[in-house]
This record gives C-alpha cells, sequence and structure tokens, in this order.
C-alpha cells in the first residue's frame, strides 16, 4: 500500500454573517476564529529551563502587531504525538543498531513518565520513506519494528520530514518529529522549502540527533547540517550532535525534559497585516531580560482555495509496511 503525498491544504477561516435590519444593505462581518498555537521553551543565562513564568510574563507579536494571550498553560499536559524518523541510509550503518538501542529507552521514559494519551509512531528513511508503526503506545510494537531495520541506499531528508509532517498535521495535542540522521540529503523530490513549510502547517517541533561519526569537517555534510539547524529553529526545536552510546541517551533525555517544560500559549489573530507568501513572523518575549525563550519563527495564514487533485503516480510518498491488526 503507497500513500499519495498530500496537497497542503490549510484550514478556512469561518465566518460569521450578521444579519442587518429589514431594508438596510446586506454587511458581511469576517471574523478569523483560528486559534495560533505556540509552544515555547524558556532557559535562564546558566542554559537551565525555566517552568514557572505566568501569562502575564510572555507578550506575543504578529508580523509587529502586539497579540492578546487568549490560551495558557505552564507546562503543558496537552498529549504528545511524536514521529521518529531514523535514517537508515547506507551512511548510517555502522551506528543503526546504537541508534535503535536508545531510541528504545527514549520509548520507555515516554510511556512510563508521561500522560496517558501519548502516542509514538515510527517511521525510516532511505531513498524511500516507510511508516514502521502508526501511532500507538505499545511499545513492543514499535521495538518489534526496529528489529526489521537494515541499511538501504538514498537519504531522501526532505521527502521524509514532508511526508511525515503531513501525517502529524492531522493528529490532536502537540506534534513531535524527532529525526536522527548524518544529516545528508541525496535523492530528495521535495526542498527544503517544501519541509520547512510543512513542519509549519502541522506546528510541529522538530528535534534532529545528528550522529556524526567524522569529528572533523572534512568529508562532513556540513550544508546538510546547517539545512537541520535552520529547520529545527524555524520550529522552537533543536540539534543535538552526540556521538553514539551515553551521549545519544543524553539527547533523547534532553528532549523529553524540554517536552515536558514546554508553555503553551494560543491567540486569535487580530488587526495583522497579511505576511509574504502567507508567512506571519512571530516573535514571542519574556519581561524578564534575563531569561531566553524559544518558539517557532512563523505560521502560514488561511487562504481560501480549492484542493488540486492528487496523482498518487507523481511525488514522493510513504510506504506502508505496518502489519494488519491481528
Amino acid at each position: 500500500m503507497r500513500w499519495p503525498a498530500s496537497v497542503i491544504s490549510v484550514p478556512l477561516a469561518l465566518s460569521l454573517l450578521v444579519l442587518p435590519p429589514c431594508g438596510a444593505q446586506d454587511t458581511v462581518f469576517r471574523v478569523d476564529v483560528r486559534l495560533v498555537r505556540i509552544l515555547a521553551t524558556v532557559r535562564n543565562t546558566s542554559g537551565e529551563l525555566v517552568g514557572s513564568l505566568t501569562k502575564d510574563d510572555f507578550t506575543v507579536f504578529d508580523n509587529g502587531v502586539r497579540q492578546d494571550v487568549a490560551v495558557f498553560e505552564r507546562q503543558t499536559e496537552q498529549p504528545l504525538s511524536i514521529a521518529l524518523l531514523v535514517d537508515n541510509s547506507l551512511s548510517t550503518a555502522i551506528d543503526l543498531r546504537y541508534e535503535t538501542e536508545s531510541v528504545s529507552r527514549f520509548l520507555s521514559a515516554v510511556f512510563s513518565q508521561g500522560n496517558p494519551r501519548d502516542t509514538v509512531a515510527f517511521y525510516t528513511f532511505s531513498y524511500d520513506v516507510t511508516l514502521r508503526s502508526s501511532f500507538t503506545r505499545r511499545r513492543e510494537r514499535l521495538e518489534e519494528a526496529m528489529k526489521q531495520l537494515k541499511p538501504s541506499s538514498g537519504t531522501s531528508l526532505y521527502d521524509a520530514i514532508y511526508l511525515v509532517s503531513k501525517d502529524l498535521e492531522r493528529r490532536e495535542g502537540r506534534r513531535v518529529l524527532v529525526i536522527v540522521t548524518d544529516g545528508g540529503d541525496t535523492t530528495s523530490a521535495k526542498t527544503f522549502r517544501s519541509a520547512l513549510e510543512a513542519l509549519q502547517l502541522a506546528d510541529t517541533v522538530m528535534y534532529a540527533i545528528l550522529v556524526v561519526p567524522i569529528t572533523n569537517d572534512a568529508g562532513r555534510n556540513l550544508g546538510g547540517e546547517n539545512a537541520l539547524i535552520t529547520l529545527a529553529a524555524g520550529t522552537a526545536g533543536r540539534v543535538f550532535t552526540p556521538s553514539v552510546g551515553p551521549d545519544l541517551d543524553r539527547a533523547f533525555s534532553d528532549i523529553l525534559m524540554e517536552l515536558r517544560t514546554q508553555y503553551f500559549l494560543g491567540y486569535y489573530p487580530r488587526g495583522v497585516p497579511p505576511g509574504v507568501d502567507r508567512f506571519h513572523r512571530l516573535e514571542v518575549k519574556v519581561a524578564n531580560p534575563g531569561l531566553r525563550v524559544v518558539a517557532r519563527s512563523g505560521y502560514y495564514g488561511e487562504v481560501e482555495r480549492p484542493a488540486a487533485p492528487v496523482d498518487p503516480e507523481r511525488g514522493p510518498a510513504v510506504k506502508n509496511v505496518v502489519p494488519p491488526p491481528r
């Protein structure tokens, strides 16, 4: 079974029709009721997470216009949908076993410490992007899928980010993409910009664990590494560069700690000028100048347009190898 890459669809702004008095000219008032969601992480000058701020400590600007925060949750309990995306291309073969062992320990922490509604899906990518386990709380299903991995040729990094973001877009709560890779892209049909837009449209935080076996710059894909840094920064995530072993475990632990200490802010845009190509730049500030807040760089505004037909023979698609329910 192969899934076609979905055409990007954006929720349409709802409108309220106000009926005028009899005999008056019809007037239509359009009210944008879309809630813009922001997940924010705050650290002090020592780099320690700060989880005790209140709504009044935050200020949000949309395209330079200050907004009223309508929804606020400290250390939000909104359920997590975590998509784990592991690079199984030939360039990662030597470290694949260590990576999956660390992923297994990460899964144990997710399911033992978090919200009982948290779920995880498992994907891999080489030339193809493959769904190994759909969203579940069954750790054994995920670990069984990891045991089946074999290195393969090609590295479709941008295709993988794009397609998995489309799957995450349909999930409720907080959406997180954790990608384990060496940073290269050699076979994608999608571009860097397409991948970033898909992440933004899905309100997804991306963390990248960049496993780099080469310590010096010679032979490394620095362009690919910088692309991952930019992608993560645009979504309020970040990139880790551990070696295999304890450093890799620590990276997964740090990701989970950030997810447990996030603030959730939401607002309904008011008085915001249109962005360039629908993109709205976000800025989140905190009152204390000694604190640093990390939030996504922006979002895509709504546009009314008919959905284009999808040709299943064109573009990247997720290959589904999930076994049928027993």
